[in-house]
Order: C-alpha cells, then sequence, then structure tokens
C-alpha cells in the first residue's frame, strides 16, 4: 500500500461570472482534481446564483476581485471579463501567485498584452489564452496537413468572421473604449489566431487595414429584422466592417475580413479559413485538401470528421490548462501566441486610422 499522500485539488477562482464564464464554470465543475475555490463580480446576486449552483462557499465570492484574490489564494484564475478588464484582472492575479487563463481577446492591445507576459514571467506563473476554437477537430486535420508536408511552404491564408447583421444587443461590444474594437478583436481573432496556429505561428512584420462605420450607429439599422435587433446604437464607437493584409518575416501573407454588419449572403455568422502552399492548401470549414496527384489536380475530403460541440471547446482548453499547471505539459495556447494574434489586430486598427498606410509591427 501506497505512504503518498494525494495530489491536491487545483484551486481554481473566476473573475467574472456572466456571459462566457458559464461554459468555463461548467467544464472546471466536472473537472477532476478541480477545485472552484472561489468568485469577483461585480453583481453580487448573479455571482450567488452561479456559486450555488457550481458548489462555491458564498464566503468565498467577493465584489471586489482583489479581495477574493488576498482572501481565497487560489492557485489558478480564469478570466472572463469584457476586454478592458483582461489586463488588470490577470496582472493582478499573477501579481498573487496564481496562474492564469484569460479569454480572448487577450487584452486591449499589445502594450497591455505585453505586460501581462511580463507579470508572468516576474513571477513564474504561467499565462494560456482561451482560443477554444485550436481544439476543433476541423483545426488538427489543418494542421496535420502542413505537419506532414502535403501543403509545401504556406504563401497565404484567406481568413474570414463575417456577420450580415449580428451586433451584439447585450454587453459592451459597441464600446471600443472598453473592447478595444468591433468584429476584428471580437470574432475576427477566432478565425486569425486559427489560421494562424495552423501556419505554424510565423512572425508578423507588417500589416495594412480598413476599418468602415456604416450601420452599426443607426438606428434604422437596429430595426430591421434580424437575430439581436436593437442594439444600442448611440453608444456605438467601433467598426462595423474591417479588412486587414498581414505580412510575416517567412513572406507569408494573410488576408482577413471580419464584419457586424455587412451585406452579404448569409444571415448567420461565417467564420473560415483557406491556407494555400507551395504543394497543397487546404480549407477549414469543409476540410477540404487541394493537391497534385499522379498528373491531376485533386481535392478530398475525410471520409469521417469528428463534430465537437460548443461546451467541448471548453471542456478541451480548461483541460489543457489544468494539465499545463500541473503536470507542465505543453500549452496549446500561449501567451506568446496571444500576442502575435494582438499585433496583428493593432497594426490592421493603426493602419486604418493612419489611412490604410502600411505599418511595422515591432
Amino acid at each position: 500500500m501506497s505512504n503518498t499522500p494525494p495530489t491536491p485539488p487545483v484551486r481554481v477562482a473566476v473573475i467574472g461570472v456572466g456571459g462566457i464564464a458559464n461554459q468555463h464554470l461548467k467544464a472546471l465543475h466536472k473537472l477532476d482534481g478541480v477545485e472552484l475555490a472561489g468568485l469577483a463580480d461585480v453583481n453580487e446576486q448573479g455571482m450567488h446564483a452561479k456559486a450555488d449552483e457550481y458548489e462555491v462557499d458564498r464566503a468565498n465570492c467577493y465584489t471586489d476581485y482583489q479581495l477574493m484574490l488576498e482572501a481565497v489564494k487560489p492557485d489558478a484564475v480564469s478570466v472572463c471579463t469584457p476586454n478592458g478588464l483582461h489586463a488588470p484582472n490577470s496582472i493582478a492575479a499573477l501579481e498573487a501567485g496564481a496562474h492564469v487563463i484569460v479569454e480572448k481577446p487577450m487584452a486591449m492591445n499589445a502594450t497591455e498584452a505585453k505586460a501581462m507576459i511580463d507579470a508572468a514571467q516576474r513571477n513564474d506563473r504561467k499565462l494560456v489564452i482561451g482560443f477554444q476554437f485550436r481544439y476543433d477537430p476541423k483545426t488538427a486535420f489543418v494542421v496535420a496537413q502542413h505537419k506532414a508536408g502535403l501543403l509545401g511552404d504556406i504563401r497565404f491564408g484567406r481568413v474570414w468572421a463575417l456577420r450580415r447583421r449580428g451586433i451584439p444587443n447585450w454587453g459592451v461590444f459597441g464600446r471600443k473604449d472598453l473592447q478595444g474594437g468591433g468584429p476584428m478583436i471580437d470574432i475576427g481573432v477566432h478565425a486569425l489566431e486559427m489560421c494562424h496556429y495552423a501556419m505554424g505561428s510565423p512572425k508578423p512584420v507588417a500589416a495594412v487595414g480598413m476599418t468602415d462605420t456604416y450601420m452599426g450607429n443607426s438606428e434604422e439599422a437596429s430595426k430591421v429584422a434580424c437575430k439581436w435587433p436593437n442594439w444600442d446604437w448611440e453608444s456605438y464607437t467601433v467598426e462595423d466592417l474591417a479588412v486587414g493584409h498581414i505580412r510575416f518575416e517567412n513572406g507569408a501573407v494573410i488576408h482577413i475580413e471580419s464584419s457586424f454588419a455587412a451585406h452579404h449572403e448569409h444571415a448567420s455568422t461565417t467564420m473560415d479559413f483557406q491556407l494555400m502552399g507551395t504543394r497543397g492548401g487546404v480549407k477549414w470549414g469543409s476540410s477540404e485538401l487541394f493537391t497534385d496527384l499522379n498528373g491531376y489536380m485533386m481535392n478530398g475530403k475525410p471520409a469521417f470528421m469528428p463534430k465537437m460541440e460548443w461546451h467541448g471547446y471548453f471542456d478541451a482548453k480548461l483541460g489543457n490548462f489544468i494539465t499545463h499547471i500541473r503536470d507542465d505539459t505543453p500549452s496549446n495556447a500561449p501567451a506568446h501566441h496571444g500576442l502575435m494574434v494582438q499585433q496583428m489586430i493593432d497594426a490592421v486598427y493603426r493602419s486604418a486610422d493612419e489611412g490604410g498606410n502600411e505599418v511595422t509591427i515591432d
């Protein structure tokens, strides 16, 4: 009989318990070796409801996240607050000695992202970004084709995350001062980070961008029949459409299109990316491979592709986070990947603000 004491659970706290935090709480609650140790949110009533649902002691729930960190002393923290709070929440948790997983985008800008990485290094803590679509089976398919050499050298990636009329009518998604931007930083980030990851995460060096606002700040547009009508058009200060062209150190290029409101054929959100290399190409959404075989141009698809439900992404990314901090296994979404994605988004926005001139990425 072994006298080895049992491994203590990883004590995880969550900052911000609205919206996306529901998925974090569900995933953490069912993970073996994890204890939900505390919550922090300005909405005390909603926080207590979540505490009861996920068996968190109300005594460990605080409306001030700094007090929660001091009192609970968690091993790890999941940051699920709006974009503008990602950096201060994450840095405070890292300074308190906790490992951190922070929802996408990593921060409001690359300067904040660098400060988060500095805090992690200074305190010898791990920092992970919540890029859940890296766990999609379709992403694994694309990565496998690239690693096997079937694509050759990637020269071009096309990325799109488009909504026809999909401006959220809740939260602060239309507030640039609180979100950092609109569709590019909110939904474009998903497709961009997947494409960049599948390419092998090359270093970005320059970008050109364009943004435009033509419906989000219109009362008339907000009344058109759609999934989320009657958004707060009066406080809307982000773009409806963003287009970017990003160059990388290895000579490859990504073109990205992202919209909250664009006149195109699909009523629902369409998100996808496509890679084109010297030996072959691949499309994420349809899992198609395009190459030459025995003198013919060939299109191929897997006979079977596993599917992942929405909650599965969070089970996978929170599971990877826990094993990363507990067993020192590799992270699938390390902080320096988040920083590069943030730098690309920043550069597209900066170029748009400067009239579309190319800007360099340091």
